[in-house]
């Protein structure tokens, strides 16, 4: 056992592996997987960040939009953060994050559902009494 470790530090001493170029020797497997993690991983995620970025500071009124709920719409106002949305049927107020694609321009949105008459299908709120009288 002791004859292992006298051989170990005769080696380091007699000139193999010593010194500074021992040491970054040994450090370059590390810094190549930090590297190549880098541009797999942290670059892409960037540029994909930066277009997405780009992409809700561009959007103007009139704009077809898919939400992140999966509704279509049309941008009908835009007031800094705050987005006024036609989606078919109604109106809603939404904030730009909520916005997952605009549309190429010219693309048609999809047509509100109709019912089996065609004629475009009415919300109703039904309240029901819910006392026991």
């Amino acid at each position: 056992m002791f004859s292992t470790k006298a051989y170990a530090m005769g080696q380091a001493a007699a000139g193999g592996e010593a010194g500074p170029m021992g040491m970054i020797g040994s450090l370059a497997p590390i810094f190549l997987i930090i590297l190549v993690f880098y541009f797999l991983m942290i670059r892409p995620q960037q540029k994909q960040a930066r277009r997405r970025r780009d992409m809700l500071s561009a959007i103007k009124k009139d704009d077809a939009i898919l939400t992140s709920s999966g509704m279509y719409g049309r941008i009908l106002e835009v007031d800094g953060d705050n987005l006024l949305v036609d989606l078919g049927e109604f109106k809603a107020c939404m904030v730009r994050s909520a916005i997952s694609t605009v549309l190429p321009a010219g693309q048609k949105l999809p047509l509100p559902m109709r019912g089996k008459s065609g004629k475009k299908k009415e919300a109703r709120i039904v309240e029901e009494d819910d006392s026991d009288a």
